[in-house]
């Protein structure tokens, strides 16, 4: 059965997105196709409807799943498995950006303590370079607390702060004006 043009539409885009991100096109395919189905799907419906290799289809899900942006699913009547997205937006948000940060930015803030601990007793290692690495420890560690803080808002007041966003921006930078001002 084929795809309505807008699905089949988001399902390309949001695989060519996904390769921007740096997720295989096909693991981003799947995870559209499953976003927008009605009812769970088999990973032969999958393969069938975007065409791709059964093992790749398989491949992808055990992906998803790892992200925790699909989930096994029983159907009465069927003892085959059956896979459905995530559908709370802020749940689908809040799966990726814990994921990231655990495959990204946690070991990026490792490697850093390390690199720090290594010029702390390297006498080679200059005042300034020092320096700039304790700026970006502060700056990564200032980041990893504030997404610590987010992430444990509830949706609607995520979503009040983010529409409150260019106030607080104007907020601010009125603040800068009148602070600069009065050091000058």
């Amino acid at each position: 059965m084929a795809l309505p043009k807008a699905v089949e539409h988001f399902v390309l885009q949001w695989g060519d997105l996904g390769g921007q991100w740096g997720v295989n096109r096909s693991v981003a395919q799947i995870h559209a196709l499953l976003f927008l189905a009605e009812r769970p799907m088999t990973a032969e419906d999958i393969s069938t409807q975007l065409g791709l290799a059964r093992s790749n289809v398989s491949n992808s899900i055990r992906e998803l799943i790892g992200w925790k942006l699909i989930r096994r699913v029983p159907v009465f009547g069927d003892r085959r498995d059956h896979y459905e997205a995530e559908g709370d937006l802020w749940q689908m948000l809040t799966c990726i950006a814990q994921g990231r940060k655990e495959r990204e930015i946690d070991p990026a803030i490792a490697s850093l303590r390390q690199v720090l601990a290594l010029a702390a007793d390297d006498p080679k290692v200059s005042k300034v370079a020092r320096s700039r690495l304790h700026e970006l420890n502060d700056f990564v560690t200032t980041l990893d607390t504030w997404f610590g803080q987010m992430i444990t808002l509830q949706p609607s007041t995520l979503m009040r702060l983010i529409r409150l966003g260019s106030r607080v921006a104007n907020l601010l930078g009125a603040g800068r004006k009148a602070l600069k001002t009065e050091t000058d």
